[in-house]
Formats: C-alpha cells, sequence, structure tokens
C-alpha cells in the first residue's frame, strides 16, 4: 500500500498516445444508463433532456494531490471512485438523484497512461454502481501534481437546501459518523512508519470498516428514496463533508435557527470508538470536526416524527430553537451544555 501509486510495471508516456487517444482510451468503457442522457462524450459539448417537471441540480468538487488526498496510501482506482462520490454526495444532499458526471483530470509527466486507466477504473465503477452517465470532462498536464475536478448533475422533483429549518424541527443524521477520520489517522500513522523504516509492514487488520470509510466513501442517494417512501419532506440538508459541526452550523446561519445537539445521540460505529481508544483520540472529536463520512444530516418537522423514529438508518440527534439561543452540544452523561463551534478542515 505504501509505495507511489502505479510503481512498476508498464509506463507508457502520455505523449505517446496524445489528449485525444487518451481521451477514447479513457471513455470507450463508459455506457449510458439515463434516458436525459441525448449526447455524452466525442462532441464540443454534452446534449441532456430536462425531465418534465424536475428541476436539474449542478454541484462541483475539487480533489488535489498533497491537499485532499496521499498518493504514498490511496491506491488510484480508490482515488477515482471517491472522487466520483464526493460529486454524487453533493447532488443527493439536495434531496436529487445523480445522473451524470463530468471529470477533469490534471497530471504531472511522473503519470503514465495506465495511471490515468487506473483512475478512470475507479471512476467507472462508481458510475455503474450508482447509475451515473459519464458525460465528458478534459485532461492536461500540471506542474503541482494530481488534480481530479469533477462536476455531477442531478433531477428532483422537490430541491431541499440548506435554508429551509424551523424552530423545533427535528435534526437527523443518516449512517454513524467520525469512521472516515478514524480511518485516515490510521494511514497517517503507518505511513510514518513505513517512511521512517520501509521494512515495516502495515499494521491494518481489524480496521477494515474506517479503512473502507475513507478510502472507498459511498454517497447515500438511497435517503432521498427512503424519506419518500415514507411520505417525509426534508426542510433542508447538507452532506457532512467536514465534520459534523461544521454542517450543522451552515444549517443554522442558511436557516437562522439555532440547534441543539445531543452528544448521546449521535451514531459512532464500534471500530471508529476502537479506534480513537487506540490511537488515544476522542471519538467525539472525530464526529465534529473530522469530515468525509458522506451522510446526510437533515431537518424535519415534529409532525413527521412517528414516520422516522424507528428507522435503523437515520438517528435524531437534536432539534432546532431560536436563532438567540445559539447552537449547544449537550454533554453525554453530565447535560452539560458548551457552545457548538467547528474546528475542522478547511481548504484555505
Amino acid at each position: 500500500m505504501f509505495t507511489e501509486a502505479n510503481d512498476g510495471g508498464e509506463r507508457t508516456p502520455v505523449e505517446k498516445l496524445g489528449e485525444f487517444k487518451l481521451i477514447k482510451l479513457l471513455t470507450e468503457k463508459f455506457s449510458f444508463r439515463n434516458t436525459e442522457t441525448i449526447l455524452g462524450t466525442g462532441d464540443d459539448a454534452a446534449i441532456l433532456e430536462i425531465p418534465h417537471g424536475q428541476k436539474q441540480v449542478v454541484s462541483t468538487d475539487f480533489l488535489c494531490e498533497g491537499i485532499h488526498f496521499n498518493l504514498g496510501y490511496v491506491p488510484l482506482k480508490h482515488l477515482g471512485y471517491k472522487a466520483a462520490i464526493v460529486n454524487f454526495s453533493d447532488i443527493t444532499a439536495m434531496n436529487a438523484r445523480p445522473t451524470h458526471l463530468l471529470m477533469g483530470i490534471a497530471a504531472s509527466d511522473r503519470f503514465p497512461v495506465e495511471a490515468f486507466t487506473e483512475i478512470y477504473d475507479g471512476i467507472a465503477l462508481a458510475c455503474e454502481q450508482y447509475g451515473v452517465d459519464l458525460i465528458g470532462g478534459d485532461t492536461t498536464s500540471s506542474k503541482s501534481g494530481l488534480i481530479l475536478s469533477g462536476t455531477a448533475i442531478g433531477y428532483t422533483h422537490h430541491p431541499v437546501c440548506r435554508d429551509g429549518a424551523k424552530e423545533h424541527d427535528l435534526l437527523v443524521v443518516s449512517g454513524d459518523l467520525g469512521g472516515a477520520y478514524m480511518g485516515l489517522q490510521l494511514l497517517e500513522r503507518e505511513h510514518r512508519v513505513y517512511l521512517a523504516n520501509p521494512a515495516m509492514q502495515p499494521e491494518m487488520e481489524g480496521w477494515e470498516y474506517v479503512l473502507r470509510r475513507q478510502l472507498k466513501p459511498e454517497a447515500r442517494t438511497d435517503v432521498k428514496t427512503v424519506l419518500e417512501e415514507l411520505g417525509v419532506i426534508p426542510t433542508s440538508m447538507i452532506d457532512v463533508s467536514d465534520g459534523l459541526a461544521s454542517e450543522i452550523l451552515h444549517l443554522s446561519e442558511q436557516s437562522q435557527v439555532g440547534f441543539r445537539v445531543y452528544e448521546e445521540k449521535i451514531p459512532t460505529d464500534y471500530e471508529t470508538d476502537a479506534a480513537a481508544e487506540e490511537l488515544g483520540l476522542n471519538a467525539m472529536t472525530a464526529v465534529m470536526n473530522g469530515g468525509e463520512d458522506y451522510e446526510i444530516l437533515f431537518t424535519i418537522s415534529q409532525v413527521d416524527f412517528e414516520k422516522i423514529k424507528d428507522r435503523k438508518e437515520f438517528s435524531i440527534i437534536g432539534h432546532a430553537t431560536p436563532k438567540e439561543a445559539g447552537n449547544t452540544l449537550i454533554l453525554r452523561g453530565t447535560g452539560t451544555e458548551v457552545p457548538l463551534r467547528a474546528q475542522g478542515w478547511t481548504a484555505f
């Protein structure tokens, strides 16, 4: 795991193929699954049909080497998969279904054709799993390593933004939190050991869940489907990409409400808690400030409580309050109230 990506094996220089042959090589494996796709790759632009009565939702995300990922331990296929997923997650967080993806890649000359192929294998896997069509993108050279820029498109009858939460609404999150950050900490630890002594083998047994949460995250596209089946329309939504505290504060600012959040209600996996203990960290710090969980945080009206209370994929972790009450975390056991602050990852 701890070697430069695509280290060894065949290495075909990109200039040997040229841009157009490279693009053809990378995209010929993709097929279209959505009726909205009229024209995809191969022309100056794609053509899409907007379904009658639906709204189109568009989002974009960057992944930059040295900022968002370390190729010392991130396989290129996993990187391609994750680059697609982070974009699908943003569409999902608008209560929409991701249907289309454009992906731009800039790479230095240390990346051969085979590296591009590995990345696109990951993108193809994500598109197949989520029923998304790759409809374009671009490739170019880079002076600063590897950069992936994805743009996702989706559709919905009922878009949900961050500004719809009302006082007394329930605050709900899907899945569990903190796992991706703990996976990152384990990878960083073992990578440091490897750099100090390349003969040392990484100790990863027993940490499969948190490692998968970091290296191969998933977009919670099922949330929209489940809520529709339950007859629940969220009042606000956001995906948990920068840590739970940050996302709660975003909803608070956009909706002009406060939130009371109960630590004992926040879901974590056993492996997340165990990894935090082994590394001497507080699991709740990972939850609040770690990020990259890509779960969905949303609010619902209290009248929908009975519909959602027994669903195991969701946890009700708090409720909205008047704005002037601020945002507070109620600590487990003591009931002590502390101000909710975001101290998570920042792009700058």
